[in-house]
């Protein structure tokens, strides 16, 4: 039998911290074992029934608490370990990501790393590994458009309003159409997936014509109208219109959001909408199609039950198409709307500052 150990005092500032260690996720499994281990030395167990239930030996275990008396937390992470020296300048690092972002390769639209290091001089591993440690990626690039509506500021200001706080007794229905549906048919049978290898589909497909989807979509509830059209002229929508109509209680309002698409403006829509004064159109601004929330909805199913799929005609489409959508509706799970219109103003501030080469 040795000495026993002193007892080990934890303040309680450093507790809470230790216990926020000891549940989380994201740290090192073994960082938060060591906070789960000195929580329970602090509360009083011995270093041999630490070691026996979190199956480490005794001297390992003295070695944590020898750490945490003598450096506190930072104790509990591991020390660097040596190797050798940078070969890398600051200077040169600079350089490289001077390159990368404010000039192009000759006869190139963007760097690569190989290019990079040929003209930096540094080595393609580093700098790979300071392109990632900085987040650059020439090699990627993501769209962009610019509203020009002259109501632009209005238009978001109503349609988030309606998704951050929905009017009382109506209905907020994001209503858009996605036309040009391919019924696709490969031209041989797909290879399954199996161990070691991903599910193969011929390159090549047989068309077998079109459908155009209209889909409303409830953002209080998650839930989906939809209705194939062969086409998406305004008599469509018109029939879809009178379709939801049906659909939804007539006690209630109908607050429907839709972009700018001419078939949505149509005199004979405008004149129905003005028969009906429950139903409310709301126009998202032009080039905004991302204020509209079904187009997540339509990537949802794009994704999941259209583009991988393979249709021996249009009617197999829709079957398909309203398969799909009879599951989701079991099982509808809203999106959620978090950005309120201050911040959406405050972001295309910050892109406006980027284009106009102001930003600080």
């Amino acid at each position: 039998m040795g000495r026993p150990a002193k007892p080990l005092v934890v303040a309680p500032s450093e507790r809470v911290q230790l216990e926020s260690m000891a549940r989380s996720q994201s740290l090192p499994a073994a960082l938060a074992r060591r906070a789960q281990m000195i929580l329970c030395m602090a509360d009083g167990e011995t270093n041999s029934s630490v070691a026996q239930r979190f199956g480490y030996s005794r001297p390992t275990v003295t070695l944590w608490r020898t750490r945490y008396r003598e450096r506190g937390i930072a104790g509990l992470h591991n020390e660097l370990k040596p190797g050798r020296p940078r070969q890398a300048t600051d200077e040169q690092i600079a350089l490289m990501i001077n390159k990368a972002l404010g000039s192009q390769p000759k006869g190139r639209t963007h760097w690569s790393r190989r290019s990079l290091a040929d003209e930096t001089g540094l080595s393609t591993t580093t700098v790979h590994r300071y392109m990632t440690l900085f987040g650059l990626q020439p090699h990627r690039s993501k769209s962009f458009k610019l509203s020009n509506d002259p109501f632009f500021i209005e238009k978001v200001r109503d349609i988030v309003g309606l998704y951050l706080n929905p009017p009382e007794h109506a209905l907020v229905l994001c209503v858009d159409e996605k036309s040009q549906v391919q019924a696709l048919q490969r031209t041989q049978p797909m290879l399954p997936m199996g161990l070691g290898y991903v599910e193969g589909v011929t390159h090549d497909y047989v068309r077998h014509g079109t459908t155009t989807l209209f889909a409303a979509l409830d953002i209080a509830n998650g839930t989906v109208i939809t209705q194939c059209k062969p086409k998406h002229r305004h008599q469509e929508f018109l029939a879809f219109l009178r379709h939801v109509e049906a659909q939804v209680p007539s006690t209630l309002d109908v607050h429907l959001i839709c972009d700018n698409y001419a078939t949505h403006k149509h005199p004979r829509v405008r004149a129905w909408l003005a028969r009906r004064p429950r139903f409310h159109l709301h126009f998202t601004p032009t080039y905004s199609s991302w204020l509209n929330q079904v187009e997540r909805w339509f990537a949802l199913i794009t994704n999941q039950a259209i583009r991988r799929g393979s249709f021996d005609s249009v009617p197999d489409l829709k079957r398909k198409i309203n398969a799909f959508v009879e599951h989701y509706n079991q099982h509808p799970r809203p999106f959620r709307w978090t950005a309120t219109a201050d911040s959406i103003f405050e972001k295309l501030e910050r892109l406006c500052k980027v284009i106009n080469g102001t930003a600080h």
